[in-house]
């Protein structure tokens, strides 16, 4: 004797139409899940990256609070990037040589985002007691920083390269924040919306600068 199944056609021709259309979905969503961006927790960098307090650490990496100056003179904080999309960088005002690369750069990831809510900017001096905050306006005014969408920032050193070097890996080299240590990287950190990790991107090069957009997004 034939089934139900057999004797109606339409209920065969819905049913092989469901598991095609599951089938897509499952396919689709593996698909989206692939291309977003991996979550980086120390144990996935080179290790000459990661403090060595922070080494082997495989989970729940998020980058620190901090409080920072800006060019306007006013105090940032994580609460302003909570809930964004952002990409930090660390540089100096008189830098000659990779900077101003990394801030042109920066400034097409700000056009390319200007009217995006989600998506914000953040530098950090690596020389703060020569980049105050009337340096760090020039800076900016000079460079077309928009204040409410690319923050570009002074602080205590040892702050910043604790930053740096703890929460968003940014740097090769150890030191202490001391009045010797200097830090120097061509580094562009990509940080969701949870404050993790999802890419770090050498902030000279051009074709970076792309592979960065397209993970920002899809974080969106």
């Amino acid at each position: 004797m034939q089934t139900e199944f057999f004797k109606n056609p339409h209920l065969k021709q819905g049913i092989i139409v469901f598991l095609v259309l599951t089938s897509l979905l499952i396919f689709f969503s593996y698909w989206l899940q692939e291309e977003q961006p991996p979550v980086y927790n120390p144990s996935d960098l080179n290790p000459a990256l990661v403090d060595q307090s922070l080494q082997g650490l495989t989970t729940d990496h998020t980058v620190d609070p901090f409080s920072l100056i800006n060019q306007n003179g006013n105090t940032i904080t994580e609460k302003d990037y909570e809930g964004k999309i952002y990409v930090a960088d660390f540089f100096f005002t008189r830098c000659p040589s990779i900077c101003p690369v990394m801030t042109n750069n920066m400034e097409k990831l700000q056009i390319e985002f200007l009217n995006d809510k989600d998506v914000k900017l953040l530098s950090l001096s690596v020389t703060p007691e020569m980049d105050s905050v009337p340096v760090l306006y020039d800076y900016a005014s000079k460079n077309g920083a928009i204040d409410t969408k690319w923050n570009i920032t002074t602080g205590k050193k040892k702050h910043i390269y604790e930053l740096a070097r703890k929460s968003y890996f940014a740097v090769v080299d150890e030191g202490d924040g001391g009045l010797q240590d200097f830090i120097h990287t061509p580094n562009f950190v990509l940080i969701d919306k949870e404050k993790q990790i999802r890419g770090i991107y050498d902030g000279t090069k051009d074709e970076e600068i792309q592979r960065l957009i397209k993970d920002i997004r899809t974080l969106q």
